[in-house]
């Protein structure tokens, strides 16, 4: 249900409102800007009728959708994720890269100072690494994350990390300024429950199979349990093509964009599987409307430990960050490479 409040009402009048719900145990999520509060569960009907007579009410519609909180019905302005300063949603393009896997700390410092000069203002690197064959690099867990975080002090960017399971949430958590949902889990609902609750903001990335319905359901899932700092991002979908490693659908950031408010990026890397490419789906991912960029860099791509096909180095991508930088011009957009 979408609750509307009068343009007149004070933010004590909605935290009036948002405490009767609460009383109820219901998920909600309130929008200050438009003076609306969604909520998504069904709400009994003494409470439906205290809300009707409540002054600050104008009226309580259904929202149509079965994504509620993500609903461009319940938010038509997008929404910018501010995390420390940078902005996701916004007119600015948010650069994200770094390696697939944490390896060392020499690596991360590197790796790091590098983009930094790119414009890059968030560096990726997973501590935790879903693997097809498990004789493979499955990363340093916790440790990783220290080098993370320590590196952090060194290159003074925001770093993001990879989740798979929800033990380890709360210990990302600690580290990592931003938590990543792979597209293996995308449907996993306790690590998107728990990814609810972590007071982090969440890439969530969509399933090689998945509709895009059912990947702003999940999206939902963090709403639902407490976190509306939601970043969608597509990284292609498996089809009969075998000439890329999966087949990149930009078609679903355009269709996605008239459904939600949430702010949408692409990852180019995991979709082409080959790094020739990258440049083309790069630019055409901010053509198409994507807010950001998730791209993977190693200061020596020859020897990362995975992905090495997909894997950029630093100069190759301070080449595409120029180039991208003309196409968000040209669409009114800003890259910061300073």
């Amino acid at each position: 249900m979408l609750i509307k409040l009068h343009k007149s009402s004070s933010e004590g009048e909605i935290n009036h409102i948002s405490h009767l719900i609460n009383e109820h145990s219901l998920r909600h999520l309130p929008c200050l800007q438009n003076k609306h509060i969604a909520v998504g569960d069904q709400m009994p009907d003494a409470l439906l009728k205290e809300l009707m007579e409540t002054e600050a009410v104008e009226k309580i519609e259904k929202i149509e959708k079965p994504y509620k909180l993500a609903s461009r019905e319940f938010k038509p302005q997008n929404t910018v994720i501010n995390i420390c300063g940078v902005k996701i949603g916004g007119k600015e393009i948010a650069l994200m890269a770094g390696p697939c896997a944490i390896e060392s700390i020499e690596q991360l410092i590197e790796t790091g100072l590098l983009l930094k000069k790119s414009g890059v203002k968030i560096l990726r690197a997973s501590a935790y690494k879903p693997r097809t064959s498990p004789y493979s690099f499955q990363g340093h867990g916790e440790e990783g994350l220290k080098m993370h975080k320590e590196a952090k002090k060194h290159h003074g960017l925001l770093i993001e990390t990879e989740v798979m399971d929800v033990r380890d949430v709360h210990i990302a958590a600690k580290y990592a300024d931003i938590l990543r949902v792979g597209a293996r889990n995308m449907q996993n609902f306790d690590l998107l429950k728990e990814l609810g609750r972590c007071g982090k903001p969440v890439i969530l990335k969509r399933g090689m199979s998945s509709t895009v319905e059912e990947w702003l359901m999940s999206a939902e899932y963090i709403m639902a349990h407490g976190n509306p700092d939601v970043i969608l991002c597509e990284r292609g979908i498996r089809t009969f093509e075998n000439s890329t490693r999966n087949t990149l659908d930009l078609s679903s950031v355009a269709v996605a964009k008239t459904l939600t408010h949430l702010p949408i990026i692409v990852d180019p890397s995991h979709a082409a599987g080959r790094k020739d490419i990258l440049e083309p789906l790069s630019l055409a991912s901010i053509a198409v409307g994507a807010d950001g960029l998730l791209i993977e860099v190693h200061h020596r791509p020859e020897v990362s430990m995975c992905d090495r096909d997909q894997a950029l180095s630093p100069e190759e991508f301070h080449k595409i960050a120029l180039r991208v930088q003309l196409i968000a011009e040209a669409e009114g957009r800003v890259v910061d490479l300073s």
